[in-house]
């Protein structure tokens, strides 16, 4: 799984602005307090937000990679939500210093003649720098946008005043669902379909691309694929690098037995859905459980995520 560029773990970055750019959607752009630049970013990377009081939350980079002296992210105010959107609508003011990870971008942007970009919502934000990439290369591109209310949608009209009638807007409150059986026909050769949004949107479109070939759709998800979740059996978990084998219990996770070990893991979300704990495979058949790998990265066995996944032999040996 490619996951470059890797930044420094953790820095520190400043909060220059905050603005509305949709009902319920901030955009908040960030700089270096010391006046230097972020590390290289490529589109569809996120930035975990360290909020403190142990919230960490991942959001997409929407900005420019070009500009790396800005970072900018949306955040969607969500009331019942974890308390990530909370904090940053409420709490989160300009002039703060806030710690930032990353970039990480698990959600890689392949060169291709061909594009259809799927986005509900505030899926719309790892896609900007995508649409925008696409359109630089030449490529052939299209952009189906879907949400609430069209004054619910974020960046909904500097993309149709930039890409016309390539940008297809469908607030629900006007067309309705989206007819995904219209707007998504068989790819053609070198097409690439990108779609990130709600899970009934993901699970729709993956559905509908199921007999596609391996490696058309792409999807980034916000929370976990429903399945994936819930407790196994015991195994054990050789650290071929610490020296040290565990038992990982099948009420604990990989990840919360090392740290039970005394072994540090970078980990962010516990559950599967950013790749900061991603972690190779040395020997062993990975218990895939997390929501970012494809199938053919799952097939290889290579990496897994050790805050959610598990083991499908009795013992693993893992790179840490």
């Amino acid at each position: 799984m490619t996951t470059e560029p890797r930044a420094e773990p953790e820095f520190d970055a400043r909060l220059e602005r905050r603005e509305a750019v949709a009902d319920g959607v901030l955009r908040l752009t960030f700089t270096r307090p010391d006046g230097g630049e972020f590390a290289p970013w490529t589109p569809g990377a996120h930035v975990d937000l360290v909020l403190g009081t142990g919230l960490v939350r991942q959001y997409s980079l929407c900005g420019d990679p070009a500009d790396r002296t800005v970072l900018r992210i949306a955040v969607l105010d969500v009331p019942d939500g974890r308390g990530g959107s909370r904090f940053v609508h409420e709490r989160l003011t300009e002039g703060t210093v806030v710690r930032l990870r990353g970039p990480r971008d698990n959600f890689v942007f392949l060169p291709s003649r061909r594009y259809v970009f799927v986005a509900g919502g505030i899926g719309i934000t790892p896609l900007l720098p995508m649409v925008a990439a696409a359109h630089s290369s030449g490529a052939d591109w299209r952009l189906v946008y879907g949400g609430r209310t069209r004054a619910s949608m974020a960046f909904r009209e500097e993309l149709v005043r930039e890409h016309g009638d390539r940008v297809a807007v469908l607030p629900q409150d006007e067309v309705g669902l989206m007819d995904l059986d219209a707007l998504l026909p068989e790819p053609g050769d070198g097409t690439l379909v990108y779609c990130c949004g709600p899970e009934p949107l993901i699970t729709a479109v993956e559905e509908r691309a199921a007999h596609w070939p391996p490696g058309v759709l792409r999807v980034e998800r916000f929370r976990p694929r429903s399945g994936e979740e819930g407790p196994g059996s015991a195994f054990e978990v050789e650290l071929a690098e610490s020296g040290v084998t565990i038992r990982v219990p099948g009420d604990r996770s990989v990840l919360e037995a090392v740290e039970d070990a005394g072994v540090t893991v970078l980990s962010s979300c516990r559950e599967g859905t950013c790749g900061t704990c991603e972690t190779p495979v040395l020997d062993g058949v990975p218990d895939h459980r997390d929501s970012l790998l494809t199938d053919e990265e799952r097939a290889s066995g290579e990496m897994m995520m050790i805050c959610v996944s598990r083991a499908c032999t009795s013992r693993l040996v893992l790179e840490l």
